[in-house]
């Protein structure tokens, strides 16, 4: 596992990644910290930066990085899920806990994607109360 800083118009972004997926995008100061990573780079890294360059100029709509975020069964529904919506498009928690088979658990979907590790990429802001 290595990580490096990427430099984003919303802050500074720690990514890490495993050398064949990105397990990591952490915002500075985060409201649940994750695993600190020794500094390097690799593809995965170079690819993530890449892509986010583009997207955030507004050049890429869908990011095909690998990724591989760590949490339990649940969580992983949740944002595999949370990748599915496309760009410009918004969801509630109820919707998004239906989709992953559980309409009763939009709170746990919300708990979820609030331990989201890799942030912008797994698009946890495209989901709304209500």
């Amino acid at each position: 596992m290595i990580s490096s800083v990427y430099d984003s118009p919303i802050g500074p972004l720690t990514l890490a990644s495993n050398g064949a997926a990105l397990t990591q995008l952490e915002f500075e100061n985060p409201k649940h910290p994750l695993p600190t990573v020794p500094p390097g780079e690799d593809k995965i890294i170079a690819q993530a930066k890449r892509e986010l360059d583009a997207y955030f100029k507004g050049k890429l709509k869908t990011f095909t990085v690998a990724v591989a975020p760590q949490g339990t069964e649940f969580q992983k529904k949740a944002w595999a899920a949370l990748q599915k919506i496309p760009y410009g498009v918004t969801r509630s928690y109820g919707q998004q806990a239906k989709v992953i088979g559980s309409p009763a658990a939009s709170r746990a979907v919300g708990a979820a994607n609030g331990r989201n590790p890799i942030a912008v990429i797994i698009p946890c802001h495209r989901v709304i109360g209500a």
